[in-house]
């Protein structure tokens, strides 16, 4: 059996990240999932967060702009390096249709996901 360990490429500590947390490829998230692995889970001790608040224009989608972004860095605990963002996209807490049964919106509560970028992660699998 095949074992997948993750570790910051910058200084190669491992980071505990588990591949049954990890999101399939093909899962749809409204910020997206290019150049990334995005995780259900982590191992807190391995990462740093740091809460970040910009006020300016971006654009989530296509069709959907904010002016105020909130974010959360992941940083290796090791290094230091930025290796990811959290994001709350995720999988709906409950089974609910939105505040006031209006529909999906950003009310509903939603399970933190682990984005973390390609380029920052050594990937390997053992045997």
């Amino acid at each position: 059996m095949a074992c997948t360990t993750y570790s910051c490429k910058e200084c190669e500590s491992d980071l505990n990240l588990n591949p049954n947390d990890l999101f399939p490829p093909d899962f749809y998230f409204e910020a997206g999932n290019k150049g990334t692995v995005s995780f259900a889970g982590v191992d807190a001790e391995k990462f740093r967060f740091e809460k970040e608040d910009k006020i300016m224009p971006f654009f989530e989608t296509l069709n959907y702009w904010g002016i105020q972004r909130k974010r959360t860095k992941i940083k290796c605990n090791s290094c230091g390096h930025l290796i990811g963002y959290i994001y709350d996209d995720g999988p709906p807490l409950t089974g609910g249709i939105g505040q006031y049964g209006f529909g999906p919106s950003q009310v509903v509560p939603r399970a933190p996901r682990y984005r973390f970028k390609t380029k920052a992660l050594r990937v390997s699998s053992q045997t």
